[in-house]
């Protein structure tokens, strides 16, 4: 055992965790992730979908290190802060329609929560619609919003006025063929939510434009535009939480995008500063304007360094055209899981937008979920020197994220291992159900 394995064991807390992978990372460096021993692993999980600019790009990491020789901290709300303002400028910018001001924080789960909070200032309403299987955070009040009791439970009693929506998950719906239908059914149904499940008093709706913990769900087409007319007649705000979906990962800048909706807040954290703790949430001029004077604050949020490390980010993305590459590299990736599916029955369906790629296993023509399975690929991966995550409600998803810079040949490779990984676990399968 490392010594650095033993520290983790005696001092660390880790037990929220099924097992802490057993390996130490020295070092990073694009799609690549190097052990203390020098052995490389292509990351196709990207430190759960952070570093979307790659591990240790050059580009943030220089402006991060020039701006720490400048100034470390000022309580950006309480001064000026030159990174800070450039940052929200280039947010404004960047952002569909008519999102403009920004409100830094240090993690989603402390965005979610601001935006909530000014969601109900602006509104005068107090109630929020949140989807089934979905996920916002780990503090009290972004569970409370998070739509899985997996992810809840031993947590509760959580905040009232929450209201739960089916989830946009086609697979697994009465029209599994037909999304479009499915997805005006769930419209349909978000009516009756807010007419039987809440006392009319809702500030806003909530939700991931691709679910990432629930398994990379992708919504049909027409979801969100049907469900913003519903929310439109009641006067409900659409917080889209882009945490995880945001910079690149489907192949647009923000997820929102492919559905030709502008939500009323749409909240950034994980990929926005690749690797340097930072959140915000944005928004339109009336909507930032309903904050007055000890309504919301934070120490460390729109700290200099990681805003310059940010907008380094956002600027390498324009000159890269990251996103271009991840709707390329994406489709590609998904064809060949795609042709896979189609020999292999332990894949009930992949799906994605962009790298951001979700793989679903299932036993048998029921759908019932594989989850074994899912970690026994996992762990051949491992083995074989890639990295990649699994998630979803039923624990039986592959999820594939990598550094959108994760170059072709590293994406072929971690592809010809995960399909080996694939097969090999689907053999077995076989082999012991025909003994059976």
């Amino acid at each position: 055992m490392s010594d650095t394995i033993r520290k983790y064991q005696d001092y660390v807390i880790t037990s929220f965790v099924k097992a802490v992978q057993p390996v130490v990372i020295e070092s990073a460096s694009g799609a690549i992730i190097r052990d203390v021993s020098g052995r490389e692993f292509i990351d196709c999980f990207a430190g759960i979908s952070v570093v979307n600019a790659g591990h240790g790009n050059p580009k943030v990491n220089a402006a991060a290190k020039a701006q720490i020789d400048k100034l470390v901290h000022c309580a950006s709300y309480i001064y000026h802060s030159q990174p800070t303002a450039n940052l929200a400028e280039k947010m404004a910018q960047i952002m569909p329609g008519r999102l403009k001001k920004s409100f830094f924080a240090n993690s989603g789960a402390e965005a979610i929560e601001g935006a909530m909070k000014v969601a109900r200032l602006f509104t005068g309403k107090h109630e929020i619609i949140s989807l089934q299987q979905s996920f916002h955070g780990r503090t009290w009040g972004t569970l409370s919003i998070t739509g899985n009791q997996g992810r809840k439970k031993r947590g509760g009693p959580y905040a009232p006025g929450i209201a739960f929506a089916p989830a946009p998950y086609a697979y697994r719906s009465p029209w599994p063929n037909d999304p479009e239908r499915f997805a005006s059914h769930c419209a349909k149904t978000l009516e009756e939510v807010i007419r039987f499940s809440t006392a009319g008093d809702v500030a806003a709706f909530i939700a991931e434009p691709v679910m990432g913990e629930g398994g990379i769900i992708v919504p049909p087409q027409n979801y969100f535009r049907e469900v913003k007319e519903v929310l439109d007649r009641h006067g409900i705000l659409f917080i889209a939480d882009e945490v995880q979906s945001g910079f690149g990962r489907t192949g647009k800048m923000f997820a929102i995008e492919h559905y030709g909706v502008e939500p009323d807040i749409l909240v950034t954290a994980k990929g926005i500063a690749n690797g340097y703790p930072l959140a915000a949430f944005t928004t339109r001029d009336e909507i930032a304007a309903s904050f007055r004077p000890g309504d919301h604050l934070s120490t460390f949020g729109g700290n200099p360094v990681c805003c310059a490390a940010a907008l380094a980010n956002i600027e390498f993305f324009e000159e890269e055209r990251l996103c271009d590459q991840s709707a390329e590299k994406g489709r590609y990736a998904i064809a060949r899981l795609r042709a896979l599916q189609r020999r292999l029955p332990i894949i009930g369906e992949v799906r994605g937008l962009g790298l951001m790629i979700g793989v679903e296993l299932v036993k048998d023509e029921a759908l019932t979920p594989a989850a074994a399975e899912a970690e026994a690929i996992r762990d051949t991966c491992f083995k074989a020197g890639v990295l990649i995550g699994v998630g979803g409600t039923n624990a039986n998803v592959l999820r594939l994220q990598p550094p959108l810079v994760i170059t072709q040949e590293q994406l072929n490779t971690a592809l010809d291992v995960l399909e080996g990984a694939i097969t090999e676990v689907a053999n077995h399968v076989s082999a012991v159900a025909g003994k059976a």
